[in-house]
Order: C-alpha cells, then sequence, then structure tokens
C-alpha cells in the first residue's frame, strides 16, 4: 500500500500534488521524491508553486502555447510602468494636438509627401504598452521558438545521459526505465517554461522601453501599425529636464522629427513592412547558445525554478552571423539611415525658421542615439540585435546632395520604389548616387522594363526623353 492510499495520510496534503496542481506520474514521482521534493514541507511548497507559476505564466497546467507568453509579457510590462506613470490629463492630449498640428504645418513647408491619415495622441506607457506589444511578440517569436527547441534539445540531452550504460542508477527510479522516455512527460513543461521564462524577458524589456522613449517611432520602426503620431509626455519631460534647453521648444522639435517619420512611412508604403521583414529574417536565422543552455540546465536548481533565467542571463545568443543573418543585417542598417538621414534634413528645414535653439535640440537627438537608445538595447536583449543606424551621417549627407542638385522633389521621388532607392552602395558613393537620378529630376523617363534590364543585367538602361516610346 502506498503512502498515497494510507488512510492515515488522506488528510494530509501531497506535496508533489500540491506543487504541480494535479496528479503525478509514478515514474515522474519516484524521480521528483529522489530529488528530495516528495519531503517538502506546506511552506516551501507554497514558495515553489509561486516560483513555477511565474514561470510558467500563472499556472503549471496552464498557460499560453505559443512561443512567447502573451499573457506573461504584458503583465510584466505593465507592472515595470506601473509605479510612475501618471495618466493623460485632457489638457496634455489637447496640447499634444496642437503641438502635432503646428509639426504638420511646418512639415507641409518642406515636403510634399501627403500627410498621414492617422490622428495626434498623447500616450501614457501603459498605453504604449498594450499599442506596441504584439508586434514586439511578432519580432520575438522566431528567437523564442528557437529557445524552446534548444531548451527542449538539451534537456533530453541530460536525461539521455543518465540513462547511458554503465551510468550510475538514479535513486528511486524503476530499474530498467531509460531516463529519457521522461522527456514526452517534461516536454510540455519545459515549453511552458521556456515561452514564459521569454515572456517574461519580452515585458520586462518592453516595460524599459516604454519608460524611456519619447515617440511613436523612435525606435525607427512603424510599431504602432497605423498613421497616428505619438507622443509621450512624461518621457518627454524626463528628457527635457536633462537639457538646458526650453520644454516647449523640445516638445515642437521631438513632434516635428515624429510627425516626419510617420509621413514618411505612410507616403513609402513598401518601407515599413521591408524594415519589419529584415528583422523577422535576422530573427529567424538567430544562432541560440546551445552550450551556454546545456550548462544552465546541468547546473539549475530544481528548488528554484527562475535560477534557471538567471542562469542562462546574457549567453542567450550565440555571435555568430550566418549569411542571411549578415544580409539581413546590412539591409536593415541601410534603411534605418536612409530613415533617420532624410528626417534629420526634413526636420532641420521644417523648424529652422522657427525655433533658435534647433542646432542644440538636434545635437540632444544625436547623443541620445550616439550612446544607444533605448531601442538598441531592448533589440540587443531580444534578438541579439542592436538598432542603430550605423550610417546617418552618410544618409544625410545623400539627401542633402539630391535635395540641392535637383530639389526636394527628388529627394522625396526617390523613395517612391524599392528599386529605386538608396543602396548601401549608393551611402559608399552618394554623388554618384545624385549623377545617377538626376535623369529621373530632369524630366527623363526611366520605364518599368529598364529597371527590370538594370536589375537583371546591371547595365544602364539608357533613359528615354519625354517623346521616346
Amino acid at each position: 500500500m502506498s503512502e498515497q492510499d494510507n488512510p492515515e495520510r488522506r488528510d494530509e496534503p501531497d506535496p508533489l500534488e500540491a506543487l504541480f496542481g494535479g496528479p503525478v506520474p509514478p515514474e515522474l514521482r519516484e524521480t521528483l521524491s529522489s530529488m528530495g521534493l516528495g519531503d517538502l514541507d506546506p511552506d516551501q511548497v507554497a514558495q515553489m508553486r509561486s516560483q513555477l507559476e511565474m514561470l510558467m505564466g500563472g499556472g503549471t497546467s496552464g498557460g499560453d502555447d505559443g512561443p512567447v507568453n502573451s499573457e506573461l509579457a504584458r503583465d510584466v510590462a505593465r507592472k515595470a510602468v506601473a509605479e510612475d506613470d501618471p495618466s493623460i490629463s485632457e489638457s496634455t492630449r489637447r496640447d499634444v494636438e496642437q503641438v502635432v498640428q503646428v509639426a504638420t504645418l511646418w512639415i507641409d513647408q518642406v515636403t510634399d509627401l501627403p500627410r498621414p491619415e492617422g490622428a495626434a495622441l498623447a500616450l501614457s506607457r501603459a498605453e504604449w504598452v498594450e499599442r506596441t506589444l504584439p508586434l514586439w511578440e511578432r519580432l520575438t517569436a522566431p528567437v523564442a521558438e528557437g529557445l524552446q527547441s534548444a531548451m527542449t534539445a538539451a534537456m533530453e540531452q541530460q536525461l539521455g545521459q543518465l540513462g547511458e550504460e554503465g551510468a550510475p542508477p538514479i535513486p528511486g527510479l524503476p530499474p530498467g526505465m531509460n531516463p529519457a522516455a521522461m522527456m514526452g512527460q517534461m516536454a510540455p513543461m519545459v515549453r511552458r517554461m521556456s515561452a514564459s521564462m521569454f515572456g517574461g524577458q519580452v515585458g520586462q524589456a518592453v516595460g524599459t522601453l516604454a519608460g524611456e522613449v519619447l515617440s511613436g517611432t523612435e525606435v525607427g520602426l512603424p510599431i504602432l501599425g497605423d498613421e497616428s503620431v505619438a507622443i509621450l509626455p512624461a518621457n518627454v519631460a524626463d528628457f527635457a529636464d536633462g537639457l538646458e534647453v526650453d520644454a516647449g521648444e523640445l516638445h515642437l522639435y521631438l513632434a516635428v522629427r515624429e510627425a516626419a517619420r510617420v509621413r514618411l512611412f505612410a507616403g513609402a508604403p513598401w518601407l515599413g513592412p521591408q524594415l519589419l521583414t529584415a528583422v523577422e529574417e535576422y530573427a529567424r536565422d538567430i544562432r541560440i547558445n546551445t552550450e551556454g543552455i546545456e550548462e544552465a540546465v546541468r547546473h539549475v536548481d530544481p528548488q528554484d525554478p527562475a535560477s534557471l533565467q538567471d542562469a542562462l542571463g546574457d549567453s542567450l545568443f550565440s555571435n555568430d552571423h550566418s549569411p542571411a543573418q549578415q544580409a539581413a543585417l546590412t539591409r536593415l542598417e541601410t534603411l534605418l539611415a536612409l530613415v533617420e538621414g532624410w528626417v534629420d534634413v526634413v526636420a532641420a528645414q521644417a523648424v529652422g525658421p522657427h525655433l533658435p535653439h534647433a542646432e542644440a535640440l538636434a545635437e540632444a537627438v544625436r547623443r541620445r542615439r550616439a550612446t544607444g537608445g533605448p531601442a538598441e538595447r531592448t533589440f540587443a536583449s531580444l534578438v541579439g540585435l542592436e538598432l542603430r543606424p550605423r550610417r546617418l551621417r552618410d544618409a544625410a549627407n545623400l539627401w542633402a546632395a539630391l535635395e540641392s542638385r535637383h530639389g526636394r522633389d527628388a529627394r522625396d521621388e526617390a523613395w517612391g520604389h524599392p528599386d529605386v532607392a538608396p543602396t548601401g552602395a549608393d551611402l559608399d558613393d552618394p554623388l554618384g548616387f545624385v549623377e545617377r537620378h538626376g535623369a529621373l529630376s530632369e524630366g527623363l523617363t526611366v520605364t518599368d522594363e529598364d529597371i527590370e534590364r538594370l536589375l537583371s543585367d546591371g547595365e544602364d538602361p539608357g533613359p528615354r526623353g519625354p517623346t521616346d516610346t
């Protein structure tokens, strides 16, 4: 008769069933008991169950079946901003609407790209989390899937080694049972553990970012999913505290930058999807540090489930880039530089006649980028990617040179199609790009057939005059 069938013990809670929220298979029970988990007192069970629920995203028997535990990510992100997240008053919302309206009028004077259709938004940090978290989950899902596979493989390897011929017997394990056979029972738990661990990491990163980002698209990506011009007033106020400039000027300058970036994403509808695709392609081919995970699994404390996340630390990603990753990274860095370079040029022209400290404000933004902005730290922790427009100066010079030679229409028309937009090679030779682009700004036309021939054989298609057919 087992202890569970003994009438004298029926009123005593079973530690393992209390820990895992239900019946425990006999084979797993024997192994866990051999590790000392069957002798836990009620207080220890409650503590471990609390840790497991946190790691599993609110429960050991349910949870999120995806690679990222969305519910846990949202809870962690919201808690990260809850202590210092003032609600947005109606007067603040009206102020932001007015600032964005002024910024839009100024931008109208320096570009003919059409106004975006979205509204002006004043967002609290929690509102920014809610609006952007679905995209962060989408961008990090490939990495989370790789982590699930790596953790499962590491656990299988550890259990497989225990069952190798000649290995010492495991106390409490039924004779002849291969420990690797337990993996089928433990695999769902490992997947939930991985999803919750990564969900907690996503939530912490997004929550941290929500406390620092100044506007909707400051990270360089269209993360709001619409054409809204969004400002986070609390974060702008914090940023203003460290600057010796008028806070009103700073709000206007940042609104101009945000409105310009949103207008560019709206006017070049191919641009946002290409940026997001580049991030996803980079993340999809990321290499998980399997040795680090195996080491963490080998030394994890079974009575401290959260220790696995601590053990992994910053050793999650391999430093090696595959050719596909390098191509995605190069494309991403080029597009980011081109976007921010265009915004720099347009914003400088828009605010120049109106803000007396425009250059000081531009320098403050440059310093913020140079020291590694919040987006860079967030992406480094989630996908091992430093999201920085490294060639921004080259891009700004290209746009300024193109406008100087052929006018602002030519500058903006270069965004008309991804096949004619500047490339990384053009950043190496901006004057050469200006010369090649001259045919378009001088009234000559290049047909689709010309572009196709240029892309296929690399030869100059020979621009056609207005009367050519």
